[in-house]
């Protein structure tokens, strides 16, 4: 996974906030979320609703640290939780005195499910859309390589000690479940505008992000 592809992940990620607060969303859910950067998801949901509170959950200490600091220095409605996102129980009671889990919120998994099986996966989104109220909605999204040179990306990820998953488009798009997608669907991160007039095409490419965002 390139840096040009980690950086298309991080716009998406950025359009489907800023898409997500525009629907009314003022509460939004990070998991795994990685070390920050620009832009944040509470820069982004507050660039459109200032009051948006948001949960970061990680357990990088590393990561934590950064994210600490964030919350501690003029970010409020920012909420750190050191957790392991395998844990959705453990994750929720940790965040319901910050995220009224009782009015709609938006879920974020980016770049998290290719460190899971395809079941293990489904399962993770499901018992986490299980504890979301309707009118909520679930943004994910996954690595994906085509290709010889591509796939030896994956490869050499997986044996640095981290197996990682290389999902098709079928099963990222099963990790949704019964859940209506929002369109355009599942795309290629590049081509996720959900307000443009006309569809947007990429050019072809070996790694790419593969993404959607569904209502729940």
């Amino acid at each position: 996974m390139t840096v040009e592809v980690s950086r298309e992940n991080r716009q998406f990620l950025a359009r489907a906030v800023t898409w997500a607060a525009s629907q009314g969303i003022g509460q939004f859910i990070d998991l795994g979320c990685g070390m920050p950067t620009v832009p944040n998801t509470h820069q982004t949901a507050k660039a459109t609703i200032p009051a948006a509170r948001v949960a970061y959950i990680d357990n990088d200490p590393v990561v934590l640290t950064h994210l600490r600091a964030l919350a501690e220095h003029g970010n409020p409605g920012v909420t750190v939780v050191d957790g392991d996102v395998r844990e959705p129980g453990a994750i929720i009671a940790a965040i319901q005195d910050d995220i009224d889990l009782e009015a709609p919120a938006c879920l974020l998994m980016g770049y998290l499910l290719h460190f899971f099986a395809p079941d293990a996966a489904r399962d993770l989104v499901a018992s986490y859309v299980a504890r979301l109220v309707p009118g909520s909605y679930v943004v994910l999204s996954v690595g994906r390589a085509d290709g010889a040179a591509a796939k030896q990306g994956f490869g050499a990820y997986s044996s640095g000690g981290t197996r990682v998953y290389n999902h098709s488009v079928e099963e990222f798009a099963s990790f949704f479940g019964p859940l209506k997608l929002v369109p355009p669907g599942v795309v290629d991160g590049r081509e996720w505008y959900p307000d443009s007039a006309q569809p947007v095409h990429a050019a072809p490419r070996d790694g790419r992000v593969i993404v959607g965002v569904a209502r729940v």
